[in-house]
């Protein structure tokens, strides 16, 4: 087998543009970017500037999968793209790493799925933000038993701080018919993985979600949940686009102490006793276990985007470990889901979410949604892609 994956990019916006100039520089050594494919004539003339010559150009993703160039392709689309397109690679035999989200709805997400495992080929998610030594280590740490069951889990993530011309960069940005969702479907799809990945699914969810508060947009730019765990715990959810400073601490407390995940730092505060025996065993009403606090090391090299197509094209040369199966995909776009659900009929949902449900309301909002006049501006994105 060669030792280089043949990798086609499809959608040559901020990020495949992105993933695009690095991979050409030879940044992963078992990837060769061979060929991209964008519908915008311009921007595809445009890429030509900055890309090799010898890789193959083509206007639609039809053309790129059936030019034999590729054995995988990378889909870099806007979002409702991104299960057809992953259906119609693995009809082809091309293995599959999608950009986040999946797609909009579990529906289609779970379809995209089914056609993934029938056709024997790797699928893989780019949640880069599980290469991030930090929430590898909370992960770890959450789920290696030594600090208990959680009890409760808060994450307040408003540090993607985006302006108004970020969301008049494209016609389908921000809309309910273009994009499906705001930050909860574009920019959050990496926390909300995280927070399932780490502390599990929850059970039930409570949502607000605030339509074009603080930008002129038709989907949500603010959010607070509620969240049940099935063991009891709970938890809150809060995000939005444009808090400056923005702020970013995950917070889990357990039976055996808390757990701060904040400014590129992990504190442990850690209990001599674990909290619900020493409840029901102290005598003393005031009482407190002692607590050890202590900065926990992180340590491992924070790959991101470039680690996550390392580990896709290892997995289809060699059989090595994904970072995130395309299985994994549906979990936190559930949770999405069960979020925009939950806020547009005014109560508590439970997971799985009624699937047709979601739909019917999804579909009343892209029917209402309006049409952006606007000339598609490409921004480079680094920097942005938070933690």
């Amino acid at each position: 087998m060669t030792n280089k994956l043949r990798i086609g990019i499809i959608g040559m916006g901020n990020m495949g543009s992105d993933h695009a100039k690095k991979l050409a520089r030879g940044t992963v050594p078992e990837v060769e970017l061979a060929a991209v494919s964008e519908m915008d004539a311009a921007r595809l003339e445009a890429t030509k500037a900055y890309l090799p010559a010898d890789i193959g150009y083509f206007s639609s993703a039809d053309a790129l999968m059936d030019s034999g160039l590729c054995d995988a392709v990378l889909i870099a689309t806007p979002h409702y793209d991104h299960p057809r397109l992953a259906i119609m690679a693995f009809e082809r035999g091309l293995h599959v790493l999608c950009e986040k989200p999946a797609g909009v709805y579990t529906k289609q997400v779970r379809e995209m799925n089914e056609k993934a495992q029938a056709s024997g080929v790797t699928f893989a998610m780019m949640f880069n933000q599980r290469t991030n030594p930090m929430y590898r280590k909370m992960h770890e740490l959450v789920n290696g038993g030594e600090l208990g069951a959680i009890k409760r889990v808060n994450w307040i993530i408003t540090d993607w701080y985006r302006t108004q011309a970020y969301y008049d960069s494209g016609s389908w940005r921000a809309t309910w018919a273009g994009e499906g969702g705001g930050v909860l479907i574009n920019q959050c799809p990496h926390n909300i993985d995280l927070l399932q990945w780490i502390c599990g699914m929850p059970a039930k969810v409570r949502a607000f979600c605030h339509e074009g508060k603080w930008h002129r947009i038709e989907v949500e730019d603010d959010v607070t949940a509620y969240l049940e765990f099935p063991n009891g715990a709970t938890g809150v959810f809060i995000t939005t686009t444009a808090d400056l400073p923005g702020t970013n601490r995950l917070e889990i407390t357990l039976e055996m102490g808390k757990l701060v995940c904040e400014n590129d730092a992990i504190t442990l505060h850690k209990l001599s006793r674990n909290e619900r025996e020493y409840c029901f065993e102290s005598k003393d009403g005031f009482a407190r276990p002692s607590v050890e606090v202590s900065v926990v090391k992180a340590e491992g090299d924070n790959s991101q985007h470039m680690g996550v197509i390392a580990a896709f094209a290892k997995a289809v040369l060699s059989g090595e470990p994904l970072v995130a199966d395309g299985a994994e995909g549906i979990r936190s776009l559930e949770l999405s889901n069960a979020m925009h659900l939950s806020s547009w009929l005014g109560e508590t949902v439970e997971l799985p979410i009624d699937e047709e449900r979601y739909l019917a309301e999804l579909f009343k909002r892209i029917a209402a949604s309006g049409q952006k006049a606007t000339e598609a501006v490409l921004f480079d994105p680094q920097g942005s892609f938070g933690s």
